[in-house]
């Protein structure tokens, strides 16, 4: 199990399949919140926290592949 004060800022997001998600800017209560340069939109995306399956060094690991993380992205609002 893992803690939400383990996410760091730049960590490495990556899906269950490897497949590289972002770089985590920071948590926001439940959500990372994802670096905009791995948007491809410019703009925030958010990752649950309940997707976390475990944090290895300075890397995220999602119980989600990638392909199916990215459908469940959020963006920011506004």
């Amino acid at each position: 199990m893992f803690e939400k004060d383990q996410i760091r800022e730049h960590m490495e997001v990556i899906g269950a399949d490897g497949t590289h998600l972002g770089t985590v800017d920071h948590v926001d209560g439940d959500r990372i919140k994802l670096t905009r340069q791995d948007s491809g939109d410019g703009r925030h995306h958010y990752i649950s926290t309940g997707l976390v399956a475990e944090i290895e060094g300075d890397t995220v690991r999602l119980s989600a592949t990638g392909a199916n993380a990215v459908l469940l992205e959020e963006e920011e609002e506004g």
